[in-house]
């Protein structure tokens, strides 16, 4: 059963709707639909909010400390919390998918995204939930830090929404139900 979602991006108004915080969108929404307040916890170097969905109670992470150093936040809550690697969900966002590609996956290795590398490290376990919001790849030429920095155009917007409502309408069951079934439902 999850316990924590971590949302991954970059604190700061000049990165609020790039490619890189599709994670930190993705949990704004959720915790907004559930009334929760976000609120800066200094000793988890992040914003962290508390929901109850179907008398579950989660624990939900935006860290401050930009997506490279992420996994000193989430770390730090896990070890207060005592929270195990398979209770944790991370949303981000994922290069290799298609814009507005969603799917869940458990374990496995970060392909090379900081974020993932970090939090890996900072846990010593690759086994926690991976929610891969996809956002393309960038033309060729073009650098990938320049790319997930940067906003998409308004059809890419538009696919990211999408993508984020689908992923909303899994969620319920992703904190109360069976994480492989919805894996089977998601990723097909």
């Amino acid at each position: 059963m999850l316990k924590l979602v971590v949302g991954l991006g970059n604190p700061g108004a000049q990165y609020e709707k790039t490619r890189h915080n599709v994670g930190f969108l993705f949990l704004d929404e959720i915790v907004a639909d559930y009334f929760g307040q976000w609120s800066y916890v200094p000793g988890f170097e992040g914003h962290v909010a508390d929901i109850v969905i179907g008398g579950v109670k989660l624990v939900m992470l935006k860290p401050a400390t930009y997506m490279n150093k992420s996994g000193a936040s989430v770390g730090k809550l896990v070890r207060y919390y005592k929270i195990a690697p398979e209770n944790v969900l991370v949303a981000h966002d994922e290069l290799d998918f298609d814009v507005g590609i969603i799917k869940l996956k458990r374990g496995g290795g970060h392909a090379g995204h900081n974020g993932l590398r970090d939090i890996i490290a900072s846990l010593g376990s690759a086994d926690f939930f991976r929610l891969r919001i996809g956002i393309g790849r960038p033309s060729d030429g073009k650098k990938v830090a320049d790319y997930v920095l940067s906003s998409p155009p308004a059809s890419g917007r538009l696919e990211l929404a999408t993508a984020l409502a689908k992923a909303k309408c899994y969620f319920n069951e992703m904190i109360i139900g069976d994480m492989g079934a919805v894996m089977n439902k998601m990723n097909t």
